[in-house]
């Protein structure tokens, strides 16, 4: 990873544009790539964020639980087809003294169905921590916070 300070942010938001964009262009089987093997990817409501409550809506911890969860969602999952756009903020990235990130970046997720209809799906922010691996960011941690305690029961595609 670069060691100038302009480019390691550069770095770090491209990386959370990758994810996203990996996300928007159905290339799901991807997503966990983006992960250390041991990372947590949890779903939560900002209300059971911010009081510190473990119950979320997704909880995966490994990236075999978000491989898993892809094939799931491959070949046992049923549901209306659907494409998501995501729209970042940029990033409030800070250094850990570990070497590493911390990162907030607010989001919208735009869901168009099948007949073109649109809405806002999900908004919210990301909390993450991002470790540099051989020269190469990955998420070790990462809270979805959502603004809205009411989910769309279609929530199979990772935020």
């Amino acid at each position: 990873m670069a060691t100038d300070t302009k480019n390691c942010r550069r770095q770090v938001e491209d990386f959370l544009l990758d994810c996203a964009y990996a996300l928007d262009d159905d290339q799901l089987e991807s997503w966990p790539d983006f992960f250390t093997e041991d990372a947590v990817y949890q779903i939560i409501p900002r209300k059971s964020y911010e009081q510190n409550l473990p119950l979320g809506i997704l909880y995966c911890e490994g990236k075999g639980m978000m491989l898993d969860r892809i094939n799931a969602l491959r070949t046992a999952n049923i549901f209306e087809p659907h494409t998501h756009c995501h729209i970042l903020s940029l990033p409030r990235i800070s250094a850990r003294v570990d070497g590493g990130f911390q990162a907030r970046t607010n989001f919208n997720v735009i869901r168009t169905k099948q007949d073109g209809a649109m809405e806002i799906y999900a908004a919210g922010k990301y909390i993450d921590e991002i470790v540099v691996e051989d020269d190469k960011p990955l998420f070790r941690d990462r809270r979805v916070v959502l603004e809205s305690h009411r989910i769309d029961i279609l929530l199979v595609v990772p935020l």
